[in-house]
């Protein structure tokens, strides 16, 4: 158990900085994208602001009423972007195509690109590397294109830095999250230790006073004879008795370490078996047995186990079905077994299904005397979880419940 809880701490830890790890990733893709396309269409505001071309930086500074420089151009602008100018006419037919600026694209290639940009709605957009802006002009409309091949390329190495950093980090922090993991789960494990000798100690202290109660019951009896009062001491102990097997039955399940022995068995024969054992029961108080347990499925698990389950999940229903009402029985075959038990209860409305296999849990708020202990659903969830299969329970309709153990 304690493994589980330190495998689960881990495994929470993990997925929680992963999850932070990815959402700061796509953050930072997402501003730098943001950023790169705000700076190329500055550029390109820039160009198709002066006709298509680049103004000289002296335009910005000699000018009689200067406009205000775009943050990030400099002295260095007109010589460091690369890119060209296709114009268009009222009919779409090409004026020019001014490529000075370029020496990667040839005519025939800023003509292509300007058509496809033609072709899309958007007034901006990328085309492979090159961000497209169009506007209008007098004699019909124009596209500009700034090459940002260069600023992708930055983009990606920067990125799958940031990625590798990441990776690292991530590294370091699932050394560290193993390594404090034990003292994470400490207070855990303690309690559970302690829960554990408790259990223990409980079942030493109690089996001597119970095997002295049934004794002297034996001896009253052979002397006075049977009488109600000594019935009923003999009934509380029998009682007290089954709590503390199941109690310690339950502690030594939970011991991750266990080792059970492993054989194919017949599941078939274990199901029949055990359900017919529960028949005259359940007809003695007029509630129905169907069983659908086809032949011959065998099973590699532990048999006294698997027929323990079945004897926990037959329990409980014949002990909940309404009044004459009916248990279903099912066994899927497969490499994956399913047991299906099926009973109904009209008062599903009530159950907390999230609960039912609590330790100490009972349907029954008031805890009336013939109950149960509430750790039946217990130990068949720790049998279930040995073999490395699932239970749950469900509604089934308005007026039945199913548990499902796959195996």
């Amino acid at each position: 158990m304690i493994y589980k809880l330190r495998k689960k701490f881990i495994k929470i830890c993990i997925l929680s900085f992963t999850a932070v790890f990815v959402i700061l990733l796509i953050s930072i893709f997402f501003v730098t994208t943001v950023q790169t396309n705000r700076s190329l269409d500055m550029l390109a505001d820039v160009v198709s602001s002066n006709d298509g071309t680049f103004p000289e930086w002296n335009e910005f500074s000699n000018a009689p009423d200067p406009p205000p420089i775009p943050d990030g151009l400099n002295m260095e602008s007109p010589f460091t972007t690369r890119f060209f100018t296709v114009r268009f006419d009222c009919n779409g037919n090409v004026l020019s195509a001014d490529i000075r600026s370029i020496a990667s694209v040839s005519h025939d290639e800023a003509v292509t690109y300007a058509e496809k940009a033609l072709e899309h709605s958007n007034e901006r957009g990328w085309i492979d590397d090159f961000r497209y802006k169009r506007y209008g002009m007098a004699a019909g409309q124009a596209v500009v294109f700034i090459n940002g091949a260069d600023t992708k390329q930055s983009n990606q190495k920067f990125m799958l830095a940031v990625s590798l950093v990441f990776a690292a980090s991530s590294v370091v922090i699932i050394i560290l999250i193993v390594l404090i993991s034990r003292k994470a789960v400490k207070p855990a494990a303690e309690s559970y230790e302690k829960q554990k000798q408790f259990i223990t100690d409980a079942n030493h202290e109690l089996k001597t006073p119970l095997t002295l109660i049934r004794t002297n019951l034996d001896i009253m009896e052979s002397e006075i004879g049977t009488n109600e009062w000594l019935s009923d001491i003999r009934e509380e102990a029998k009682i007290m008795t089954e709590l503390v097997n199941r109690l310690v039955s339950l502690a030594r399940m939970d011991e991750d370490n266990t080792k059970f022995a492993k054989e194919f068995f017949s599941l078939s024969e274990a199901v029949l078996d055990t359900v017919s054992a529960f028949e005259q029961h359940s007809n003695h108080q007029q509630k129905k047995i169907l069983t659908d347990v086809p032949d011959y499925i065998n099973y590699h698990g532990n048999e006294a186990f698997i027929r323990q389950l079945v004897s926990v999940l037959m329990d409980n229903a014949v002990k909940y079905c309404d009044p004459e009402g009916m248990i279903r029985v099912s066994l899927r075959g497969g490499k994956h077994p399913t047991i299906l038990v099926d009973n109904s209860y009209m008062a599903i409305g009530s159950v907390e299904f999230d609960r039912l296999f609590d330790r100490f849990y009972r349907a029954d708020k008031a805890r009336t005397y013939g109950g149960g202990f509430g750790i039946g659903l217990s130990i068949a969830k720790v049998i279930v979880e040995k073999h490395h299969g699932e239970i749950r329970a469900f509604p089934l309709g308005s007026d039945m419940i199913r548990f499902q153990v796959n195996l």
